[in-house]
């Protein structure tokens, strides 16, 4: 169904049902799609009680909390699509007064379903299937046109000696999003440390943070600060 057929149906506004189908979905009874929700298929039912991954869930948590801490009311920030980037999202509630840009519909969505609704850009361009985000000429002179204190990041894997990389070989809008921001925070959990992938993303001298989880090895972490960049290792609560 979609917000506007529930919106009838129940006399609640768009704003509240958008709410509701969010709380839904969090506790697996629906699955949000865009303008509205889908029941969850019966396979995804049975699946979800044998193959959940909580460790993997509470270090994007622990990573994301760590992120919203650095982020001050009325920063303007660009948030990229990730399922570690859309962690941050509900974490920044408590926030005042932000600006953010994305390429990402589900980060989108959620955004405007924080009861502290942010001020929200969309970059535009073309769709792009694989990262499920918006990519392209178009969206990298939509960035063009603007400045942000913070870019939150993420990445399929780190080379320690050369930077982020990635499977994706649309890295044009990420290096632009690196361009127009004053701080880019990568978020990245520390398994995908190490992980040589072909396609550089953003080079270290582009990265001036690095948030990941305390199962970092120390000599990881010394061989990033060695670049130059800062690293912070969130405490992941068991």
């Amino acid at each position: 169904m979609t917000v506007d057929q529930l919106s009838q149906q129940f006399g609640a506004s768009e704003v509240t049902i958008r709410k509701d189908l969010t709380a839904l979905e969090k506790s697996g009874l629906l699955l949000r799609r865009y303008g509205g929700a889908i029941p969850v298929p019966q396979d995804l039912i049975a699946d979800s009680a044998t193959a959940s991954d909580e460790h993997v869930s509470k270090r994007k948590v622990a990573i994301a909390h760590a992120a919203a801490d650095r982020i001050r009311d009325h920063n303007r920030i660009i948030v990229d699509s990730g399922s570690t980037t859309a962690a941050l999202i509900p974490a920044l509630n408590s926030k005042h007064g932000l600006v953010v840009m994305t390429n990402s519909m589900k980060v989108a969505e959620t955004l405007i379903n924080l009861e502290n609704e942010p001020t929200l850009l969309m970059t535009g361009g073309t769709w792009d299937p694989h990262s499920e985000a918006f990519q392209g000429q178009v969206a990298e002179r939509v960035l063009r046109s603007y400045d942000f204190d913070q870019l939150f990041i993420g990445a399929d894997g780190v080379d320690l000696e050369r930077g982020t990389t990635t499977f994706n070989e649309l890295i044009g809008l990420s290096r632009q999003m690196a361009d127009v921001a004053r701080e880019v925070v990568v978020m990245i959990e520390s398994d995908k440390i190490g992980r040589r992938i072909p396609n550089l993303e953003l080079p270290w001298q582009s990265i001036t943070t690095l948030i990941t989880d305390d199962d970092l090895p120390t000599e990881h972490k010394s061989q990033i600060e060695q670049q130059g960049v800062t690293v912070i290792c969130a405490p992941v609560n068991e």
